[in-house]
């Protein structure tokens, strides 16, 4: 009876200790995958909002800076933290090739916006300090529209 006690409180011992081992490792897969989720619908809000100001700004009658706050209210209406730190950057002369028929001018609406991971950043500082593994990522997403004419 001794030696079956015995046995059964060593398989609990280890039973600890591999929970103790995996559950790190389990807790940061789960992270990340909830990180890169937010980071992935971040930048469908972005290509969004770049879609909608380039829509504003191929209109014949458009106001120059009305293609960056169209971009800038449909950030703020996707809920990013930080759509001020964001660029808008609207070029109304593009030439771009319309296939066999030629070129035309167009607008191209390009968005960068700096996403910052929340829990990814303060892990890996703690396991490597100084690290800018997990720093805010520089996220890029742009439209293009032919312009209207009048």
């Amino acid at each position: 009876m001794n030696t079956t006690w015995r046995r059964l409180a060593g398989e609990r011992g280890t039973a600890l200790i591999e929970t103790a081992l995996t559950l790190p490792l389990l807790l940061l897969v789960s992270v990340g995958i909830f990180e890169f989720g937010r980071a992935y619908q971040t930048l469908q809000v972005l290509t969004n909002a770049a879609r909608e100001g380039a829509r504003v700004a191929v209109m014949p009658s458009s106001d120059p800076g009305a293609a960056e706050a169209r971009v800038r209210q449909y950030m703020q209406s996707g809920q990013l933290p930080n759509e001020a730190t964001a660029t808008v950057v609207v070029d109304p002369t593009a030439v771009v090739n319309i296939g066999g028929a030629g070129t035309a001018t167009a607008t191209i609406v390009t968005v960068n916006y700096p996403f910052p991971f929340i829990v990814l950043q303060p892990v890996v500082r703690l396991l490597v300090s100084g690290s800018t593994l997990g720093s805010a990522i520089t996220l890029t997403a742009s439209a293009e529209m032919r312009n209207e004419s009048q």
